[in-house]
This record gives C-alpha cells, structure tokens and sequence, in this order.
C-alpha cells in the first residue's frame, strides 16, 4: 500500500464555567473562526498530555481533563490548497485551573472567549469545524466516558528509534 491514508490526530477540549464555554477566536485561510481550544497531537505525547499542552498554549490557562466527551471524525477541504484532510479528534472535558495572563497565546489565536451555548449556536458560520458545536452539545446530554478508555503504550513516550 503505498499511499496509506492517515488521519490528522487532534485534541480538544469542552470547559464550562457558570453556564459559559470556553472557545478561542483564530484567524485562520478563511477568516476569524471560533474552535475549542485543540490542536495536533505532538510525537511522543499522550492524547492527554497533548489536550493539557493545547489549552494551556491557546488560553492560557492550565486544565486537568477528567472525562472524554467523545472520539470524532471529520473531512474537511482546505479552501486554499484543496487538500482532503480528515481529522480524527479526542475531546475531552475537566478542570480550569490558574489563568497565567503574561503568557501569549499561540500564532493565529487571537484570543480566548466565553460563550452560552445560544451564542455559540447563533455564530455557526464562524466555527473552525462542525466539531465546535457537536463536542458542546454531546457535553451538554451528558456524554462522558472514563480517561482509562484511553491507553498509551510506553513505547510513545520514548525517544524516536
């Protein structure tokens, strides 16, 4: 098999406090979007530990996932390369920690928002992904499945071969 199609592994994670999530607004190809805080899953790391990276490096803020909300798939087109990317993403859900406001927040995010989930509905066409949305919602009814459904090998967190 000599073109083996691999997904893109990402993380994600769904925060609430008082009634409002937390999202990040970037600029992306396509304009300003809204996305949770996620991103790619690095060489050797856990989805975890990546989920912990991701929304410390977009928010600013340390997070202790507790639960996953879900395992998720989603095709996109890039608008401006046309390239078929498939995303295969871990979203998970837990505890804000410490804000550390001094940091600054990865290229492209232009800052981290709290929303209701009328305002996140209401601003649909400025979702990075239909993602965005589905990962809230499916917080929202509940869905939660233990970190011990996730299980690392050791072998990942060893230097390369």
């Amino acid at each position: 098999m000599p073109n083996r199609w691999k997904p893109n592994v990402t993380v994600a994670a769904v925060v609430e406090r008082e009634g409002r999530f937390l999202f990040i607004e970037e600029n992306t190809a396509d304009g300003l979007r809204l996305n949770n805080p996620a991103g790619h899953l690095d060489p050797g790391e856990s989805p975890v530990d990546a989920c912990v990276r991701e929304v410390l490096e977009e928010t600013a803020y340390d997070f202790t996932p507790s639960a996953l909300v879900g395992v998720y798939l989603n095709r996109f087109r890039r608008t401006r390369t046309g390239d078929d990317i498939t995303y295969l993403r871990f979203v998970f859900t837990g505890q804000l920690g410490e804000h550390h406001a001094w940091r600054d927040l990865d290229d492209g995010i232009v800052r981290a928002v709290w929303l209701t989930p009328d305002e996140l509905r209401s601003s649909r066409t400025r979702h990075r992904s239909p993602l965005v949305l589905q990962s809230v919602n499916d917080y929202l009814a509940g869905q939660r499945a233990p970190l011990g459904l996730i299980h690392t090998d050791a072998s990942v967190l060893q230097a390369p071969l």
